[in-house]
């Protein structure tokens, strides 16, 4: 028999050893740390100013030059930070920098490395005026880097010089993480852009000063016990919350199903190999034999080749510019594309044979206007040979053939990279499915089209944009947020994988 004595004392070491684990087992709530997303009204500015920013990112390759670099975005101890949508054009959440901390809104951006801020000591860039300015002085946290660094982009270039302190997202706080204070902004796209900075999740290899980024000092600090981070973004433009990244995990209440996994091919962007693309349920046959694609969050749309965009809009109904060009090209030498297919001339070879594309053999001078010239006329052949062939594959007659491609010329989108729909015709139009790591991944219209303005001034526009990246990072599809709101999206450092499931 025990005692009652000894048995208040067990029940006793029993209760306390519960509260103990209580206290010691991180709860449900602090697991999941959240970074949230927010929303706005869409602009078609707004959208243009994404595709800039695209642009910005992926124009070239980086380097590791510290003074001069160029860019071209279910476990424990998990952060998730709540996120804004800009209407589906821009999603952006608030971390903090400096101690005590000071708060920024920035693009958590899988499509870059870096993280940057508008500095105080940012004078003529009227873009730091519209903008929450870093200022050292007020932290007792900052530690003094300055070596300086230029971000040359396509469209503008941010400059500035490095600097550490304390960086906290959500519930974690990261020490001494190095960061661009941007003491210049050039360039429209700072002024339209509602966020202040970038916050890059992408890895080291294409880091401006070869910075370690945030996401590295999260898991050698021990902030994370998974090297794993997640995304799920909110379409419903009216819901309050746009989103949320979970840095450490997953949330369950985001996906349904299982996630499908595909390696990364090449760590720099989140870069992987794309399957086959349907437009209703036929392929376009572009990515047939695969196509390399990155999964980048701080590109709103889903743009991809100018040949196969072109393809894709034209399905859909998607109306661009007439291309002079274009047509020109298949007038003077549609017949001798049909004829060098129909013999079986490697595509690739065709618009060599026909002397568009013999750039490296050209003896004399041209001017400028010349060689431009003659790069456009390469391109469009190009195109024109990859649309007939997807043509021949089906038994198209010749005359349908070419009605179908001049179709496609006048398809081709604007300068500007949009394409406009009419909104009318969104309930009629086809599914359009990626096909990765073997499965299917559709997308409606509905999740495709993003609309901006309201009443008479409604206006539809086409989630596919052209955007050509040329070798040897291109060509390249960057899958942006019109896929990423569809589909939660698992990014594992850990096992240099991306998992993919269909969000909630």
């Amino acid at each position: 028999m025990v005692s009652s004595k000894t048995r208040n004392k067990l029940i006793h070491q029993v209760i306390c050893f519960c509260f103990l684990a209580i206290l010691l087992h991180p709860t449900t709530s602090s697991d999941l740390f959240r970074v949230g997303l927010k929303k706005r009204r869409l602009e078609l500015d707004d959208i243009r100013a994404s595709r800039v920013i695209r642009k910005l990112k992926h124009s070239q390759h980086p380097t590791n030059n510290p003074s001069f670099a160029t860019l071209g975005g279910d476990s424990s101890n998990q952060d998730q930070v709540i996120l804004k949508n800009y209407l589906d054009a821009q999603y952006y959440g608030v971390i903090g920098i400096g101690t005590p901390s000071q708060e920024f809104e920035v693009i958590f951006d899988t499509g870059s490395s870096n993280l940057w801020v508008p500095s105080s000591k940012c004078y003529l860039s009227l873009a730091c005026y519209l903008h929450p300015k870093y200022k050292s002085t007020k932290s007792k946290t900052y530690i003094k880097n300055g070596k300086t660094c230029t971000i040359t982009y396509g469209s503008g270039s941010i400059s500035g010089f490095f600097s550490e302190d304390n960086v906290n997202v959500g519930d974690l706080v990261v020490k001494n993480q190095e960061f661009i204070e941007a003491t210049r902004e050039g360039g429209l796209t700072f002024l339209l852009a509602k966020f202040d900075g970038l916050l890059g999740l992408g890895f080291q290899e294409i880091s401006v000063g070869n910075a370690v980024p945030v996401w590295y000092n999260m898991v050698d600090q021990g902030l994370v016990r998974e090297k794993v981070f997640s995304f799920w973004l909110n379409r419903d433009t009216e819901a309050e919350v746009g989103g949320e990244i979970v840095f450490g995990g997953v949330d369950p209440a985001h996906f349904k199903g299982k996630h499908t996994y595909v390696p990364v091919t090449r760590k720099g962007y989140w870069q992987f190999n794309m399957g086959d693309i349907f437009v209703g349920n036929n392929s376009t046959d572009f990515c047939e034999q695969g196509c390399a694609a990155i999964m980048d969050s701080g590109t709103s749309l889903l743009a991809g080749p100018t040949t196969v965009i072109a393809q894709i809009n034209h399905a859909i109904g998607a109306e661009g510019i007439v291309s002079a060009e274009c047509k020109d090209v298949v007038s003077q030498y549609g017949e001798m594309i049909w004829n060098l297919l129909v013999k079986k001339v490697l595509p690739r070879q065709v618009c060599k044979e026909l002397g568009l594309c013999v750039f490296g053999q050209e003896t004399g001078i041209k001017t400028v206007v010349d060689k431009e010239r003659s790069s456009v006329l390469c391109e469009v052949c190009e195109m024109a040979v990859v649309w007939v062939q997807t043509k021949l594959k089906v038994n198209e007659t010749k005359e349908k053939v070419f009605e179908y491609v001049n179709q496609l010329c006048e398809s081709l989108p604007s300068p500007a990279g949009e394409s406009i729909i009419d909104c009318n015709n969104i309930e009629n139009m086809p599914n359009v499915t990626f096909t990765i790591g073997g499965n299917p991944f559709s997308l409606t219209p509905q999740q495709y089209i993003l609309k901006t303005g309201v009443g008479n001034a409604e206006m539809c526009i086409s989630g596919f944009s052209a955007f050509d990246l040329p070798p040897p990072t291109g060509p390249l599809w960057i899958i942006g947020d019109v896929f990423m709101g569809a589909y939660h999206t698992v990014f594992d450092s850990g096992n240099l994988q991306i998992g993919i499931a269909e969000a909630t």
